[in-house]
């Protein structure tokens, strides 16, 4: 499964770089293959090893603001693997050949 998801500190003003990175931290240790963009962090792997590192980075950013705000996309397809970088390339190889 691949989710994709984004964890705010409310009530902590405009910057919240700090704490969104202490989120992205979480994940990159849990040495599942991810990904971070400007909106959104993807996590690929199995539920049980997804959701806990979830839960951390959301648990990482409560540390900045008894408040935050999760929002969660979960792709789930048995029997796929390495989807981070499959869907990825699906797209751009339509792009490449003109479609």
């Amino acid at each position: 499964m691949i989710a994709a998801f984004s964890v705010t500190p409310l009530g902590i003003g405009e910057d919240v770089g700090e704490a969104v990175a202490a989120a992205v931290k979480v994940v990159r240790a849990s040495g599942l293959p991810n990904r971070t963009d400007a909106m959104f962090t993807s996590i690929e792997g199995e539920w049980d090893e997804v959701m806990p590192v979830v839960r951390d980075a959301i648990d990482a950013v409560k540390a900045y603001s008894g408040r935050v705000s999760t929002v969660i996309k979960i792709d789930d397809r048995a029997g796929v693997t390495d989807g981070l970088t499959a869907k990825v390339a699906t797209v751009e190889r339509h792009l490449a050949a003109g479609g």
